[in-house]
This record gives C-alpha cells, structure tokens and sequence, in this order.
C-alpha cells in the first residue's frame, strides 16, 4: 500500500501521463503478467483451473492479485457462473485485446534478444 501523497507515486503519475510507454508497462508489467495476457491471448477463454495449471510456478495469492489488477484496469473480464463448484471465466476485454500487437512484438524481441543474451553472457565468461 502506498501513501496517495508521496512523491514516488506522484513521479509515476506524472510520467504515465506523459509517456504511453510508461503507462504500457505500468499496467501490464511484472512477472505474471504478461503471461497471463499471453495465454488469454492464445486460447480466447480460460478457467481459473486453466490459467492456474499453465503456471505452476505462480502461488495462488500472486494470481489472484494479478488477476485482480488486469481486471481493474480493464484489460480481462471475468465471468462468474452460479454453479456448484464455481465457474470463473477470464477473457480479454476488447481494450485487452488491443494489446495483441505490442504483446506479439515484445514476445518477438524477447525471443530474438533472450538467446543474444545468453551468447553475450556465454562470450563474456571465456
């Protein structure tokens, strides 16, 4: 929790003003994130189950609040169905789905630069 009147949000607030970068990353930026966008992307509709099983490595709680943030600023929906056990579905909204783009082409770069790297690091320790 931050405090609403301290600089460090206020810097973040001027800068995501000001930059769409900035904002970009801000709202879909973090470990988990792009990942989740990625499989919504992928696969149109996912189950809690789903999405939970495709990442293992993720804790429940760390989803959720993901989960949560992506939902807030209106980048997935999610549909709960008043059924025993509970159905929750996740999507991406039409302005995640905007993203489509941006998120192919960082998945490009990343792909292309991820194994620059490891023949960089690889050539720096010889």
């Amino acid at each position: 929790m931050r405090k609403e009147n301290s600089t460090n949000l206020e810097n973040e607030l001027l800068i995501n003003a000001s930059c769409g970068t900035s904002y970009t990353l801000d709202l879909i930026g973090g470990r988990w994130k792009p990942l989740i966008l990625w499989r919504l992307l992928l696969q149109d509709c996912l189950r809690y189950s789903q999405l939970k099983n495709s990442m293992p490595n993720v804790s429940e709680r760390i989803l959720i609040l993901q989960l949560r943030e992506l939902e807030q600023d209106k980048l997935i929906s999610r549909t709960v169905y008043p059924e025993v056990p509970p159905k929750v579905e996740y999507r991406l909204t039409a302005l995640g789905l905007s993203l489509e783009t941006a998120l192919r082409c960082l998945s490009d770069w990343g792909d292309a630069n991820r194994l620059n790297k490891a023949v960089l690091i690889e050539e720096s320790a010889d």
